[in-house]
């Protein structure tokens, strides 16, 4: 009888699995990502992210880990930490390069074998949230995504868009992939919804306002919230700073707060 039973997945230790999607590049996913992540810490959770942007993987840099390597155990790859209390932990691309610079120039099937590879072989252990952040588009990278991960039957997917139309339109369908694919859409996010003054707090829409609310309500998925343009946001993530935690009364606190909690109230109503 012991023959027959499957070997643990190393996915098995995990209890919710998301998606981080746009049709867009430029958005923002990779920093929703990681404040996503940073705020489910801080709300006891572990969690880990899975880079999948194979040619521009900016999750190393952005928890100043990126000098870091990847070490093999018995159950496949060690994801890197992103803390001393390993309650983040990473896994991409950018660990695995000789060099910071060299470009990934791979066609289709080997993108895909590194995706299955990695959802295969990374030893996550315990984790409350897993976190995928992906490329732009609905291509080769997604499908293979998806399709690897369908046995585990991901929480779903959170778009992200800024708030113009031409934003808005490519992530209409993105809207469409996941339905394609049966992939729960959790809700959207507005990425750089103006831009607060630090001065006066005063609120300039730089590119537009409400798009991603519209396209929302449009498409009869939850509208999770907009974040502004921050230059402390910015600035947190280009020198791997704990956002969160350091600067609470920034103007995007708020708005990611009541993000990764909504994701957390979810997840309590899906299990009871």
């Amino acid at each position: 009888l012991l023959l027959f039973l499957p070997e643990r997945s190393n996915l098995a230790g995990v209890r919710h699995i998301l998606l981080v999607l746009s049709g867009k590049g430029g958005v923002g996913k990779s920093t929703i990502s990681t404040e996503l992540a940073l705020s489910l810490r801080h709300s006891g959770k572990k969690v880990g992210i899975l880079d999948v942007d194979l040619c521009g993987p900016s999750i190393p840099r952005m928890f100043r880990v990126q000098d870091n390597d990847v070490h093999q155990c018995d159950s496949g790859w060690v994801p890197v930490f992103a803390d001393q209390d390993k309650s983040i932990s990473l896994m991409s691309i950018g660990f695995l390069l000789e060099k910071p610079d060299d470009a990934v120039v791979w066609r289709g099937p080997k993108k895909n074998a590194l995706i299955k590879q990695f959802v295969a072989d990374v030893a996550w252990g315990d984790l409350d949230f897993l976190i995928v952040d992906t490329p732009p588009g609905t291509s080769d990278e997604h499908i293979s995504t998806v399709e690897a991960l369908r046995p585990y039957k991901p929480l779903g997917a959170i778009l992200v868009t800024t708030p113009q139309a031409v934003s808005v339109g490519d992530v209409r369908r993105e809207l469409t992939f996941c339905k394609k694919t049966g992939l729960r859409v959790l809700g959207i996010v507005e990425n750089m919804s103006g831009f607060v003054c630090p001065r006066c707090s005063e609120c300039t829409n730089i590119f537009s306002k409400g798009g991603g609310e519209e396209l929302a309500k449009h498409a009869g998925v939850p509208f999770l919230g907009s974040v502004p343009l921050d230059p402390q946001l910015s600035q947190s993530l280009e020198e791997g700073r704990d956002f969160i935690r350091e600067f609470p009364k920034s103007s995007a606190f708020p708005a990611l707060t009541h993000i990764a909690q909504q994701i957390l109230d979810g997840t309590l109503q899906q299990s009871s």
